[in-house]
């Protein structure tokens, strides 16, 4: 009996050890994780935009095919997609876009909810680069150098930032149901600093609530002069630039409005800041919207002159 035995319990421990093999043949090994770039690591900032919620998205773009935006103490690797216009980049989590417009460059920082139905987290924008100008001969050196170097660029004055700034009112106008008030920004530091493009407002009722419901939009120029794009504006100590705030006073009835939100305080962001600066003033906006313009240096564009007259 033990002799015929030992050939079953051989055959038994062959076939359990052929089924184990085949189990283990057929359970492939998991892949590595791919590697995450730390923050640390990212490549150069190459644009900041200013978002209509006063906070800003820093993008670099190593190269034509990738960008990295910052967003929140968060650094997202996104690779180049598909876009109708303008340009697209993408990953399963987010996705920015961008397109210029009339002097201004639009971005959009979204949410993946599912495919092509994208949720807006940030709309954001900052002047549309300019071309490089023409290499100057010889004897335009020197004025050149200190042209650039007055309009903030590389060798100029760093941008402006909240803690050494001041928002006052610096006139206003009315009429025909618009309404215009004009905003200094004034350099309190002791070092010359400099403004470029536009401010990121917000506003607030008497309770310190931000007014969300009302859209900050940026226009070309400003409520006396349209059609002019932003230039940078240098601030000497105790220099002042300014801007617009334009808004209606007339309740969008067509849309069911019958009184107009209350604002008690104006809020700014320099752009590419995080530190806003405050200003108590009252107005009653209509339609859910306010223009704002870039900044400029004087309170109020000097009038073009009027066109000759014919002889």
């Amino acid at each position: 009996m033990r002799r015929n035995q030992i050939p079953g319990l051989a055959l038994a421990a062959f076939g359990m050890a052929a089924v184990f093999g085949c189990k283990q043949a057929a359970e492939p090994a998991a892949p590595p994780p791919e590697p995450t770039a730390p923050v640390a690591e990212a490549a150069p900032v190459s644009a900041t935009y200013v978002c209509d919620s006063g906070l800003t998205v820093a993008v670099a773009y190593p190269d034509p095919q990738s960008a990295q935006v910052n967003y929140r103490d968060r650094t997202y690797a996104l690779r180049a997609a598909p876009a109708g216009s303008g340009a697209r980049y993408a990953d399963a989590e987010v996705e920015w876009r961008t397109l210029t417009r009339d002097g201004v460059e639009n971005g959009t920082l979204s949410r993946q909810v599912a495919e092509d139905a994208p949720v807006v987290l940030e709309r954001c924008s900052r002047p549309a680069p300019v071309p490089p100008p023409v290499a100057p001969g010889p004897a335009d050196v020197a004025p050149a150098v200190r042209t650039t170097a007055a309009q903030g660029a590389p060798g100029g004055p760093p941008p402006c930032k909240g803690p050494q700034l001041k928002l006052s009112a610096a006139g206003g106008d009315a009429g025909a149901g618009n309404r215009v008030s004009i905003l200094a920004v004034q350099n309190l530091g002791a070092q010359p600093c400099s403004l470029t493009g536009y401010p990121a407002v917000i506003l607030q009722d008497r309770q310190g609530r931000d007014l969300t419901g009302i859209r900050a939009q940026q226009t070309l120029g400003g409520y006396f002069r349209t059609g002019q794009a932003p230039t940078p504006v240098r601030l000497e100590p105790q220099g002042k630039a300014f801007f617009d705030i334009a808004w209606n006073v007339v309740p969008d009835e067509g849309q069911g409005q019958r009184n107009c939100p209350s604002v008690a305080r104006i809020r700014m962001t320099a752009p590419g800041d995080t530190s806003p600066v405050s200003l108590e003033q009252t107005l009653t906006p209509c339609g859910g919207s306010i223009r704002v313009s870039p900044f400029r240096p004087v309170a109020e564009p000097v009038p073009e002159p009027a066109p000759a007259a014919a002889t």
